[in-house]
């Protein structure tokens, strides 16, 4: 079974192929094909494959190529795991908005729309090549903004396009141990929203709801991340644990204060990080997957720094230095390919499942997964603080699309005026004149 991956030299390509040597099932992935423009990238990661696999019995054979088209013949399943304009262009996207007092962060707010629209019409041109050549295939969305962009594929493609993110496994697997869990992975995760947009509302451990416990236990809610970073106070009244990108709402002067004082950018940072490890990676005297392993855990170490320090939430935890995307991506997988039925958070058009939008929007819940796709379990109502806010940021979504689809520059500044991280239509306008200035990718917006 093949396995294309579209940004095939991207830098967490290895946590996919380390899930796939593990995976000795019948019927699993035995060919991965690396697609990326650029052939640099390509040799770095294939190097770092090459060198997993060695000593591993039937490995998946990997095959590189800079061809989209060549690439997506024959494969069963399509990661799609793009980033359009590189880190440069993230880095881009996080000045040009911090410039102007608000968030720059590349899923969220501003920095999560302009890097929106410069991604769903590549997403969108990927989808109609996937629907030509390879019409059978099943495609997993990595590419961030991960709910917006699966969305924007889902219109050519269906539910044959499912968006993944690990936040939302992370934090119930966080919440589990915190309870006790004997093991995490069978905990029920009652959690709703949108990609890095939703709330834990529930955890049943043994069909028992434990997650009232944990609220009523400072002590607990001050031992993992985010009851640090959100403090007990504020879970309490909210009645559910948010997600950790809820921060950059429910905190967001406190964040574009942090994000403007550090030294650099997230997205400098990562491009300054893994400009090093390509040119190491490139060196045949250089171990690279030695070089991968020491700047994937110093990538992990630094994730949302800036948030956890101007909360006072102290390090990460090292059960959270391990990644977790990859596993997602591989339950997925089986279940489809196996039937091997599973539950997973995931993105998938809403079907009825939340009252508050359209059947189309694309949504982030536990959903059942078996040989005919991802099927959304049946959810309780948002309250109401939560459904204004998914309600708002899905009419953003929406605009971007729009714009997207018409060019028009007039709906882009639309789009960022209506978000709630924006809420200035003069900033709006000066946003998207910037983004146009750095970015040729959105020539397009007239």
């Amino acid at each position: 079974m093949q396995l294309t991956i579209l940004g095939g030299g991207g830098f967490r390509v290895p946590l996919v192929y380390g899930a796939l040597l593990g995976d000795r099932g019948e019927g699993r992935v035995d060919r991965v094909v690396l697609q990326d423009p650029d052939a640099g990238r390509l040799r770095a990661v294939s190097r770092v494959l090459a060198e997993q696999a060695a000593g591993v019995p039937d490995a998946p054979e990997v095959v590189a190529t800079t061809d989209l088209d060549e690439a997506l013949r024959g494969a069963a399943f399509v990661f799609s795991a793009i980033r359009v304009g590189g880190l440069e262009g993230r880095a881009h996207d996080e000045r040009v908005a911090l410039a102007e007092g608000v968030l720059g962060q590349e899923t969220v707010g501003a920095g999560g729309i302009a890097y929106g629209l410069r991604t769903v019409p590549v997403a969108a041109d990927i989808a109609a090549r996937i629907a030509r050549l390879a019409p059978d295939a099943w495609v997993i969305n990595f590419t961030n903004p991960a709910g917006l962009v699966t969305e924007a594929m889902s219109r050519r493609l269906g539910d044959r396009v499912i968006g993944i993110c690990d936040s939302p496994v992370g934090l119930g697997r966080r919440i589990a141990r915190v309870l006790g869990a004997a093991d995490p992975a069978e905990a029920w995760i009652d959690y709703v929203g949108l990609n890095h947009l939703g709330w834990v509302r529930g955890l049943r451990i043994a069909g028992r709801d434990e997650l009232p416990r944990l609220l009523a236990d400072p002590a607990l809610l001050g031992s993992f991340e985010e009851g640090r970073l959100f403090g007990a106070d504020w879970l309490r009244s909210l009645g559910a644990i948010p997600n950790e990108y809820l921060h950059y709402y429910y905190f967001n002067r406190e964040a574009v204060r942090a994000y403007r004082a550090a030294e650099r950018t997230r997205g400098a940072f990562l491009r300054d990080q893994q400009a090093r490890f390509y040119a190491e990676a490139g060196d045949p005297a250089v171990s690279a997957l030695a070089a991968w392993d020491r700047t994937r855990a110093e990538r992990e170490a630094t994730y949302m720094a800036e948030n956890r320090q101007s909360a006072g939430a102290g390090e990460r935890e090292a059960d959270d230095l391990s990644g977790g995307y990859e596993k997602v991506a591989l339950a997925l997988m089986r279940a489809i390919a196996r039937d091997e039925r599973a539950t997973l958070i995931l993105n998938v058009r809403n079907r009825g499942t939340l009252a508050v939008l359209d059947a189309d929007a694309v949504i982030e819940v536990p959903c059942l997964v078996d040989a005919n796709g991802a099927h959304p379990v049946a959810v309780d109502p948002l309250p109401g603080h939560a459904t204004g806010l998914v309600c708002s940021v899905k009419a953003v979504e929406r605009e971007v699309l729009s714009a997207a689809e018409s060019g028009s520059r007039a709906t882009a500044v639309k789009a960022f005026a209506l978000h709630p991280l924006v809420d200035s239509v003069t900033v709006a306008r000066a946003l998207v004149d910037g983004y146009t200035a750095v970015h040729p990718g959105l020539a397009y917006l007239r």
